[in-house]
């Protein structure tokens, strides 16, 4: 099992980021463009447990793919977590935390992933799938600022 974690600090209140980041309408305004992000799923004004998000994406070489999550857990305006349940990893739990901190919001992303393959996604993790996570996740800090600010 491997780890992801960013922190970021935007200049908004916790309920603005919470808007912005429960939306599963908005994650396409923060993953870059070649994934071919695409919800195939109705999606509700505000998130709940048990809600189920179908997507398509291409996360690596042009393959598309479907993405299911489930929303698990849901504490507005705390946090969230989602569980992939159709998609590339054996396992994907993504924390999402949103805290007030002064002068605006910090927000943690956590992942606990498991690639699959056994020793094959263990030798392709460092090379190919760590790399392309932290891409994406960079690539998301770097739009969420661009849409919100720099927190000084």
């Amino acid at each position: 099992m491997y780890t992801l974690e960013r922190t970021q600090r935007l200049p908004i209140s916790v309920e603005e980021a919470w808007k912005f980041f429960q939306s599963p309408e908005n994650l396409a305004a923060i993953t870059p463009d070649y994934m071919g992000f695409n919800i195939l799923s109705e999606t509700p004004d505000e998130m709940y447990p048990g809600l189920f998000i179908h997507y398509k994406v291409s996360p690596l070489l042009g393959i598309k793919m479907h993405w299911t999550t489930e929303i698990t857990h849901v504490e507005a305006p705390t946090y969230f977590v989602d569980d992939q349940r159709v998609g590339p990893y054996n396992i994907w739990h993504h924390e999402h935390h949103f805290k007030a901190i002064e002068g605006g919001v910090e927000m943690l992303d956590r992942v606990n992933y498991k690639v699959p393959f056994g020793i094959l996604g263990k030798i392709a993790h460092p090379i190919i799938v760590r790399p392309k996570l932290e891409e994406i996740f960079n690539y998301r800090f770097q739009k969420t600022e661009e849409l919100f600010g720099k927190w000084k």
